[in-house]
């Protein structure tokens, strides 16, 4: 018998990557205007900057276990007072993004740090702008909340999954419990988080079921702590060796899922 429902946030509810997407053509638009650079060639070439550049400092390791991804230092400002890793990253996070978006410039013959540092500072405005909820979210919370517990179960910094939170409020009240990886320590695919999850709800890993649209966090760390999962499959992946015990293309197939079980 299913009590509760944990629940992804980043593309599982919001829609992340057209957040992040809206906000580099935007911000890239700028770059357009000034110098004529090809918009979809500059949020590549910036990026691939973004990787490196982030791959390449002494917190990517702890970035990696928490679950916070290069294009969230582009706009998150980690003011997360309890951690050593956090204080570090707010204060690299700054001269990342003039450098990811001086690099990216560079790489299209664009010589211009001034111009680096507007778009650096620009990104953050816009992603803040653009907060989408995808249709069904609030629709499939509603039918559920009557009938289930609901916890959010998100890898990040609690500063920048708050901030995401606080953008797109109507999501909050949903939810008995909000547990991020952040504050947790330690983030998904790691089972302690999901055990940590079961207990605030005193239920057990029968009781409960996973929904998330990553297979190599939501679905393999389910997996591991022996939850039920439910990886739904908006943009037609590809599976590979993680295998959840259902898949969805769409919120609302959760409910005859549901049903059986």
């Amino acid at each position: 018998m299913i009590k509760a429902i944990f629940f992804d946030l980043d593309d599982t509810l919001l829609w992340d990557q057209k957040s992040v997407k809206e906000a580099f053509a935007a911000t890239c638009k700028v770059a357009e205007d000034r110098c004529g650079i090809d918009t979809d060639q500059l949020e590549e070439a910036v990026r691939e900057a973004a990787r490196k550049l982030y791959a390449s400092y002494e917190f990517y390791s702890f970035t990696q276990m928490i679950g916070i991804n290069p294009f969230e230092g582009l706009w998150g400002n980690f003011l997360d007072e309890n951690n050593d890793h956090f204080k570090k990253m707010q204060e690299t996070v700054p001269t990342y993004r003039k450098d990811a978006w001086t690099k990216g410039l560079l790489t299209l013959g664009i010589d211009d740090p001034a111009l680096g540092l507007e778009l650096a500072e620009r990104f953050p405005q816009e992603r803040r702008k653009a907060p989408f909820v995808y249709e069904e979210s609030f629709k499939t919370l509603d039918a559920l909340n009557d009938h289930y517990q609901l916890l959010l179960l998100t890898n990040g910094s609690p500063d920048l999954q708050n901030t995401k939170l606080e953008i797109t409020p109507e999501l909050v009240p949903y939810f008995d419990h909000i547990v991020i990886s952040g504050d947790f320590g330690k983030g998904k695919p790691d089972p302690s988080i999901f055990e940590h999850a079961l207990s605030l709800l005193s239920l057990k890993k029968e009781e409960v079921i996973m929904v998330g649209d990553n297979l190599m966090t939501d679905i393999l760390g389910a997996n591991r702590a022996g939850i039920k999962t439910v990886w739904i499959n908006r943009h037609n992946k590809v599976r590979n060796e993680v295998i959840p015990s259902f898949e969805i293309q769409h919120l609302e197939e959760l409910f005859p899922i549901l049903e059986n079980l």
